[in-house]
């Protein structure tokens, strides 16, 4: 394995790891050893933006994880996709590049976290990013993440944004700019034809600098603690236990399942959830794998005639994806470049809300149990977040082995506040896709409902609502006053030297939009905190 002595250990090459690795590797005096449970990122499924359709219903590139049942949701399992390769999460999830709102970072700092209001952050976000289309004073140029619409795009996105406006939504094409409010095309993270993930952006280009060494399929096992302090990484490869030692600190970037999961295994969290797993209790911090928070989503779909450009089964949509493959491998354009969900809107569910409450996706194909129920036919859909639930939940571990799951217990709809907003969301949702901008198209609808009965509205969520993928919030941020904090604002572990945890996990609340845009900043924020000696 070479040599076993770092100056950085990072755990998980997902959308905060792999900043870390390329941002900290800079200098040429610094060692980093990055570990990733998955393999590499060598996939065309991952490269071809409309490869997420096989990643996210399967095990590929995935995790796949399942809830314990939600009573909310009539006792259901829900599903948890969760990147397995370098990348993480970026490499098998829509690429929607979205910030969420001035308002949630400004939130942040508010709970007692300075330096990270939304003034603090967006100079982060524009050093991530090269924007292709918007070059104001919200926007970078020159960064690692490439930013821009995809080279394929459907006359049904346009009829999406037709009906957003005959219900009162209006166009507004930088919801990253100044204002969020609005229906547009979704900006994405692609480059000449190709998924920009986290590892495609930073690692990849920097594979060959002789201070970073990447392990793959390094699954875990304990972060190593000598007198309260970090001092190195346990992980299997196989059956084999190897270790790896870190000599100024290991940073935990497993997400929001793998970076609680991590530090429980270590011994560090709830004493008696510990002892039950069979973990030794090293140090307590009792908020290690609580305020699980997650965008709570409902899909409606209707059926479409082959002829569009959707996304389908059919003898004629498989006719259509054939040639799109061979454009897209000798131009790099066409279908294949579709992200599928292609358009949305931010909206506010009452005019005396202050800022979006709720968010719409756009799919040009029929999405029905994330894809993992298929039809022959072809389709649109579309999906209504709640953007800040009310909702808690949990993630723990249920053994002291690392390759066996976290318990995972979002409790979806436990607080009827969500439940609430998401009708009025679905109703919503179902008044611009039932709008005359789809009358020449819409066909007959999936799981027939009518916007105006809430009761079987309510039936139809609780039967079929679930994730929209983006769970926060299990190893919270927060100031000493804040019992349930597990890191402080510069993303240490209270209590342990020589530890910090770097990615969504540390979201003290969920944001109004997408996180891997956030978790990514997350990952730059932190590599400044480290340089700065934070």
């Amino acid at each position: 394995m070479g040599s076993t002595e770092f100056d950085y250990v990072i755990v998980g090459a997902g959308s905060a790891g792999c900043v870390l690795a390329a941002r900290l590797s800079e200098d040429p005096t610094t060692t980093v050893c990055l570990l990733e449970a998955g393999g590499p990122d060598s996939s065309v499924l991952i490269h071809a933006p409309a490869g997420v359709v096989a990643m996210v219903p399967t095990r590929i590139n995935n995790y796949a994880f399942e809830t314990v049942p939600q009573p909310g949701l009539n006792g259901r399992r829900g599903y948890q996709p969760r990147g397995k390769t370098l990348g993480g999460s970026s490499s098998i999830n829509a690429m929607l590049y979205v910030r969420g709102n001035r308002w949630d970072y400004d939130h942040w700092a508010a709970l007692g976290n300075p330096g990270w209001s939304f003034d603090d952050v967006l100079p982060l976000f524009k050093r991530a990013e090269h924007n292709e289309q918007f070059t104001d004073a919200f926007h970078g140029q020159g960064g690692p993440l490439n930013v821009t619409y995809p080279r394929f795009d459907s006359p049904l996105s346009q009829m999406f944004l037709d009906a957003s406006a005959q219900n009162g939504i209006a166009l507004n094409p930088d919801y990253n700019g100044a204002v969020q409010e609005g229906s547009f095309l979704y900006q994405v993270t692609h480059k000449n034809g190709e998924r920009c993930s986290a590892a495609k952006g930073y690692l990849t280009p920097n594979l060959g600098r002789p201070n970073l060494k990447v392990i793959t399929h390094a699954v875990s096992a304990k972060v190593e603690l000598t007198d309260r302090r970090a001092t190195g990484v346990q992980f299997y490869q196989g059956n084999q236990l190897h270790s790896v030692r870190a000599r100024r600190e290991v940073i935990v970037s497993a997400g929001a399942f793998g970076s609680p999961q991590l530090l429980q295994l270590s011994g560090i969290g709830a004493a008696a959830d510990l002892q039950q797993a069979g973990v030794r209790p090293v140090h307590a911090l009792p908020g290690v794998g609580q305020n699980l928070q997650d965008h709570i989503d409902y899909v409606q779909s209707w059926t479409v005639p082959g002829s569009t450009a959707s996304f389908g089964a059919s003898p004629q949509g498989i006719g259509r994806m054939v040639k799109a493959m061979f454009e897209w491998r000798s131009k790099r354009s066409g279908m294949i470049t579709s992200a599928i969900a292609t358009a949305g809107a931010f909206f506010r569910s009452a005019p005396e809300v202050a800022l979006p409450d709720l968010q719409l996706v756009f799919v040009v194909a029929l999405v029905d149990d994330h894809a993992r129920k298929a039809h022959a036919s072809h389709g649109i859909s579309c999906h209504v977040d709640v953007l800040r639930p009310h909702s808690r939940g949990t993630v723990g571990i249920r053994s002291a082995d690392p390759r066996v799951a976290p318990v995972i217990d979002p409790r979806f709809l436990s607080d009827e506040r969500d439940l609430q907003l998401l009708l009025k969301g679905g109703q919503m949702q179902q008044r611009i896709m039932e709008s005359s901008a789809f009358a020449s198209v819409r066909g007959k609808m999936l799981y027939p409902v009518r916007a105006a009965d809430t009761q079987a509205m309510e039936r139809d969520i609780r039967n079929r609502a679930d994730t929209q993928y983006h769970p926060v919030g299990t190893c919270k941020m927060g100031p000493d006053s804040d019992p349930m904090a597990v890191v402080d604002p510069q993303l240490r572990v209270k209590g342990i030297a020589g530890l910090r945890v770097a990615d969504a996990s540390i979201m003290p609340t969920l944001i109004g939009g997408n996180t891997n845009a956030p978790s990514i900043m997350i990952g730059e924020k932190c590599a400044d905190l480290i340089r700065h000696g934070a």
